[in-house]
């Protein structure tokens, strides 16, 4: 069976850059069952409201939604059980460390196949107050505005 090189992203987390200032990224691979993996092929997963945690010195991602394969029949698994992250020791040492402080959580940023794995970007990041989206927004917006009036003036 041929190993396909390379990344493929299965799915992105959009909200989560919306939501969150990223501090730092982590990649984490994760352990599924049965016809996950193809319907993660098939882009049949959601990120959205998903977080992760340490529990016990072991990391699992909650809240994201993996649909059912429709060949699988009864083998198809919960469409929104917790699956468990994999990642060294200290890594999961120092997320449980960086989790615990004020105002971080774990949130997953994208899953995507790298060299014909499932991998799973974990970031660690702080909440943004509404004021902050705001901001975030009217960058955004001020930025689209000068690359529009660039594009105009090279014309």
């Amino acid at each position: 069976m041929p190993v396909h090189k390379g990344i493929k992203t299965a799915a992105l987390n959009r909200k989560a850059r919306h939501d969150y200032f990223i501090e730092d990224t982590y990649e984490c691979g994760i352990a599924l069952q049965g016809t996950e993996v193809k319907s993660i092929r098939k882009g049949a997963l959601n990120l959205k409201d998903s977080y992760a945690q340490v529990k016990k010195g072991e990391l699992f991602l909650y809240g994201v939604h993996i649909s059912p394969y429709e060949q699988g029949n009864i083998f198809n698994h919960d469409p929104f059980r917790t699956r468990k992250l994999l990642a060294h020791a200290r890594e999961i040492r120092k997320l449980q460390e960086l989790s615990e402080k004020e105002g971080y959580s774990l949130v997953p940023l994208s899953v995507y196949f790298k060299d014909g794995k499932v991998k799973v970007e974990l970031a660690v990041a702080k909440g943004k107050k509404l004021y902050d989206k705001r901001a975030s927004i009217a960058d955004r917006d001020a930025d689209r505005d000068i690359e529009r009036n660039l594009k105009k003036q090279m014309r």
